[in-house]
């Protein structure tokens, strides 16, 4: 028994050298992660010799629920690329309140606009559950990036996507109503984690006072419009848990604001 496994060992071991596979420390615990899978959409447009830079310097990273990944005013370093759990990326305001600017998914790269704009974080990050998270240095993005036009143009397009969601985040925080704006950050939710196996339930459990700050909105303005949706049967609550009952309905009241 002892030599089979030895054998297994030693047979992982020249798989993860000879493909893009890196052994890491992940909850105390060695697992091998499949860096053409975690990170697909860069890694296709990359040369081999580029792929091994990204391999050799690729670390990852646990994170427990509400740790800060970083904070406002550090300078970053690092390319971010969510590999499971949810992370949050938000703003302090006056008073304490905090706005939540976006939500990472998992596969979603982040981290890395206040690096091209060569300034310091505006925005802080933290995790949303327990995530796990892979850092590749930006200087070697950046190397990278200076002969490789696909990369550049898929971080063209990512930083585009992300301008054109935050601007319509913006026009919905300021010109809607509450109503409008809770009923849009739902459907947001929906949109960027989807729906559990009932195809009804948002697939994320937050907070009254997280539903509130993504809102732009206080946390009991946010407590009487969800008691309101529930009352006209647009939703169903159960905790943390939120289902949709009428899908139409809560556009509606987002369009109309």
């Amino acid at each position: 028994m002892s030599f089979l496994l030895h054998f297994i060992e030693i047979s992982l071991y020249f798989c993860v050298q000879q493909h893009d596979f890196k052994t890491v420390a992940l909850k105390g615990k060695k697992e091998i992660v499949d860096l053409s899978s975690s990170l697909s959409e860069i890694w296709r447009v990359l040369s081999e010799s580029e792929r091994e830079s990204i391999r050799k310097d690729a670390r990852f990273v646990n994170y427990r629920k509400n740790e800060m990944i970083y904070f406002e005013d550090e300078y970053p370093k690092d390319l971010m690329c969510l590999l499971k759990g949810k992370v949050k990326i938000f703003k302090s305001g006056i008073g304490g309140r905090s706005q939540i600017i976006r939500m990472i998914r998992p596969i979603q790269y982040f981290g890395y606009r206040a690096y091209f704009a060569n300034e310091p974080y505006v925005t802080a990050a933290s995790a949303f559950e327990s995530s796990t998270v892979c850092l590749i240095s930006m200087e070697i993005i950046e190397d990278i990036l200076r002969k490789n036009g696909d990369l550049a143009m898929f971080f063209i397009q990512q930083l585009s996507i992300d301008l054109g969601i935050a601007d319509q985040r913006v026009v919905n925080l300021t010109q809607k109503h509450i109503r409008g704006r809770l009923a849009e950050s739902l459907l947001f939710l929906k949109e960027s984690y989807g729906l559990e196996e009932d195809g009804a339930t948002l697939n994320i459990y937050l907070a009254r006072e997280d539903l509130a700050n993504l809102s732009n909105m206080t946390t009991s303005n946010a407590i009487r419009t969800l008691s309101g949706f529930v009352d006209e049967r647009v939703i169903a609550m159960d905790g943390r848990k939120i289902k949709i009952i009428d899908e139409d309905k809560l556009r509606k009241i987002s369009r109309m604001g």
